[in-house]
């Protein structure tokens, strides 16, 4: 063979790499178009309002978004630790029509941990992140002083919840968690022996001698162990894995707005929040923190949740005492119920919050 023709394929081999990664490259920005025309909002009392706050001493990552400022107001705080829920924007788009949605990537995360960077970070604390959070809220008071204030918790995020409305409980008109976490003081054995007995019927090698290892005590546990029993604790429902874990990777890969360093600085503050948050992670206790509420306490949950386990949550739920309480099973969803059924976690949202919202308060449907 002429050494042009191999000279000529040595650099189609080459090149090859480069053409599949900019092919994958163009289909995502595509798809990030797509999904960023969705979100624009032109109703006349809408609301984007999109940077950073000075919170805590630190610059920290706000978003504000809805199709009339005269609806309740919900603050999302994002589990993980360190995942922030923006990434699910797209899925969310049908809640602004019923709610002014304000998300923030917390202390640690996101593009907060892009602008400060670990060592900027300050001290990272469930004591911290609940002053945070109140901070965030008194701010959101004072650019909608009218509206009431629905504390909405996801996963981590209803762990320095419940210390917030314990110490505020007059800026918020109710509390929903999702995903509740009740910490893994009580039920860990049981919890544990599930999730077991569920890697050896999948035959999942792997998981099963890493539960056996490490047993179900997480103050034994390094940040690498907390992570992968989360990993295999999902892994050992593989449907819902699957389902899971797509969700996961479309919303972050194509997240409107984000680049490929927000991705980076997306994974680099889960692994930064986790290894700062574990010594409160693993001894956290829902009970211990409060069971007497002063406003509205209601709870949605994935009927599947393996993670948050219905069970655990119910039996917190059972011990609560609240002016009005609520707790409801979200039908086909595990993990991650509110972006896994948006549509259904919706209805149901809006069912159980508007009794406790004056009528001067309740819902505004945008036309």
């Amino acid at each position: 063979m002429p050494l042009s023709i191999l000279a000529a394929l040595l650099v189609l081999f080459l090149l090859l790499p480069l053409v599949a990664v900019s092919i994958v490259l163009a289909r995502r920005a595509f798809r990030q178009r797509t999904l960023a025309a969705t979100l624009h909002i032109a109703s006349p009392h809408g609301v984007v309002d999109e940077r950073y706050l000075p919170i805590g001493g630190i610059e920290q990552f706000v978003s504000i978004r809805g199709e009339d400022r005269r609806n309740p107001i919900l603050l999302i705080l994002h589990g993980g630790p360190g995942a922030s829920c923006r990434i699910f924007a797209p899925l969310l788009r049908p809640w602004e029509k019923h709610f002014t949605l304000v998300q923030w990537d917390q202390r640690g995360s996101g593009k907060t941990l892009r602008r400060t960077g670990m060592r900027g970070s300050g001290p990272l604390t469930l004591d911290r992140l609940a002053l945070d959070g109140l901070e965030l809220t008194q701010y959101i008071h004072r650019q909608f002083p009218h509206q009431p204030l629905i504390l909405f918790a996801q996963s981590f995020g209803s762990t320095f919840a419940l210390r917030m409305i314990k110490q505020r409980p007059d800026l918020f008109v109710a509390y929903v968690g999702t995903d509740q976490n009740t910490g893994m003081v009580r039920f860990r054995e049981q919890v544990h022996e599930a999730a077991l007995a569920r890697l050896r019927a999948a035959r999942l090698r792997k998981g099963i001698a890493l539960f056996e290892r490490v047993g179900p005590d997480p103050t034994h546990w390094s940040a690498a162990d907390y992570s992968a029993v989360s990993q295999w604790t999902m892994k050992s429902e593989p449907v819902s894995a699957r389902r899971t874990f797509d969700l996961l990777k479309r919303s972050i890969w194509h997240a409107p707005g984000y680049s490929l360093f927000d991705i980076r600085a997306f994974i680099n503050g889960m692994n930064f929040s986790l290894r700062k948050l574990l010594p409160d992670a693993v001894r956290f206790d829902a009970w211990s923190e409060c069971t007497r509420f002063e406003i509205p306490f209601f709870l949605l949950q994935g009927e599947h949740d393996i993670l948050t386990p219905p069970f655990v949550a119910e039996a917190y739920f059972n011990d609560i005492a609240a002016p009005v309480k609520a707790m409801s099973l979200i039908r086909n969803a595990g993990h991650f119920a509110a972006f896994l059924e948006p549509e259904q976690f919706l209805a149901e949202l809006v069912r159980i919050t508007a009794p406790v919202l004056t009528p001067a308060q309740s819902v505004v449907t945008s036309a």
